[in-house]
């Protein structure tokens, strides 16, 4: 038996507007409101976005993002932050659901490999050799830098990270969103990250693995023909409903444009 989820698929826009559409969906969803939604978006301009417990610190830079025009927006989920390229260079997606939209999925692990899978037959349907990482190896502190490495039930191209993903549940109701590399600036990368050494080490990208580099809409193709044939999905594109759109204007104003949340201390 299908189930009807909701495909949203949203213009480019700027940091803390994605964030509120992200939790305005999640938070509509648990109250019932939302239906079970996959959204495939990017980013104007370029932005850095961090984990919701992380430091805004030296590890990110700040001054660097200033100059080079790239946003900064702390996420409603955790981990550790990320650079958000246009829509040339990366696809962001999020999965907002319940368990019962996943068929029964409860354990929060549970659901990252229920997502993964999806995310996988995409990329391989893409024409990349993508796994998923069960059990990754992985020693010393978090690093600041998202692709610096590989958590359970993350995707690895040869060994390298290629999709950074964060997830937060409120009782049953989840929001998992993640980053998926087309292709990378090495410079911008080592600017805003001074203190990762070699923030290519760990990490590839679409790019590289395939010899080509795939566009946005064909990323977003295969994420809803993958998530359809692995999870017997029915995704009906759709927008935002009225209540969603209102709740996302309040939480920019309110929530993610100010300098209190960025800091961490909202």
């Amino acid at each position: 038996m299908t189930r009807a989820w909701r495909l949203l698929v949203t213009e480019p826009c700027d940091g803390a507007t994605n964030m509120a559409i992200d939790e305005a969906v999640w938070r509509g969803r648990h109250a019932g409101t939302s239906p079970p939604t996959l959204r495939c978006f990017a980013w104007a301009p370029p932005t850095v976005s961090l984990g919701y417990g992380q430091s805004l610190d030296r590890h990110v830079s700040a001054a660097a993002a200033r100059e080079l025009g790239v946003g900064l927006v702390r996420r409603p989920t955790g981990g550790s932050a990320i650079y958000h390229d246009g829509p040339e260079r990366e696809l962001t997606y999020s999965v907002i659901a319940t368990s019962e939209d996943l068929g029964g999925v409860t354990d929060l692990l549970a659901t990252y490999h229920w997502i993964a899978r999806g995310l996988c037959r995409a990329l391989r349907k893409l024409g990349a050799e993508a796994d998923i990482v069960p059990v990754p190896v992985s020693e010393g502190p978090v690093p600041a830098f998202c692709f610096a490495r590989t958590g359970r039930y993350e995707i690895e191209i040869d060994g390298r990270k290629a999709v950074g993903s964060a997830q937060r549940r409120q009782g049953d109701c989840f929001l998992q969103h993640g980053s998926i590399l087309l292709d990378v600036d090495e410079s911008l990368l080592r600017a805003l990250f001074p203190t990762t050494l070699d923030p290519l080490a760990t990490m590839t990208t679409l790019a590289a693995a395939m010899g080509r580099r795939p566009s946005w809409q064909e990323c977003a193709d295969a994420l809803r023909d993958a998530f359809e044939a692995e999870h017997g999905l029915d995704l009906r594109p759709g927008g935002l409903g009225e209540t969603e759109t209102a709740a996302v204007d309040r939480l920019v104003r309110e929530r993610y444009a100010t300098d209190t949340w960025l800091a961490g201390a909202a």
